[in-house]
């Protein structure tokens, strides 16, 4: 086997250290420790062909990046993730995607939320349309009661609380955790 290639790699003093020591009750250098390790590692790792590395760095799932944080910065992670019921991965992944492309991140309990507002606030105006459009042609049309009317602001004050909840639920979400 022809060694024409060279693998550098920085480590701690104490691992430097302990290569040493186990080089010396070996009765080998440290880079012979190293390539035996090296070589038992790809052996036990079995033979890896191009088809298993497929998607690798395309947007697959099998494209990873890893991050190092603070422990008080894992902590504010968790709970920021915790607050929009996501795990913490999917949560970093959603702000790193948005910041890229500018996309406005909304979870999906939200948009289900925003969507059925949309669907009632579609339905009171299809009924106040069809009021509209009756009283336009002439046709005897009773007019709404007072409990019509009122029943039909509850359902728009409804609507609005529901939404300003939703806005403040997504604005705790994004600050919940401790402060810095």
């Amino acid at each position: 086997m022809n060694a024409d290639q060279f693998i550098a790699a920085r480590v701690s003093s104490d691992t430097k250290s302990r290569l040493r020591a186990l080089a010396t009750h070996q009765q080998i250098s440290e880079s012979a420790v190293l390539k035996r390790l090296l070589e038992m590692t790809l052996q036990s790792a079995g033979e890896l062909r191009a088809d298993d590395l497929d998607g690798v760095g395309k947007g697959s799932r099998a494209s990873r990046l890893y991050v190092r944080l603070q422990a008080d910065d894992q902590l504010l992670l968790a709970e920021r993730a915790a607050a929009r019921h996501m795990a913490s991965a999917t949560y970093v992944s959603v702000l790193v995607r948005t910041h890229l492309r500018g996309l406005a991140p909304l979870p999906k309990d939200e948009l289900l939320a925003l969507k059925r507002s949309v669907a009632e606030l579609n339905a009171v105006g299809r009924l106040l349309n069809q009021i509209a459009r009756a009283a336009n042609q002439g046709d005897a049309v009773s007019s709404p009661s007072r409990e019509y009317f009122g029943a039909m602001l509850k359902v728009c004050e409804g609507l609005r609380d529901h939404v300003a909840a939703l806005i403040k639920a997504t604005v705790l979400s994004w600050t919940a955790g401790h402060p810095q």
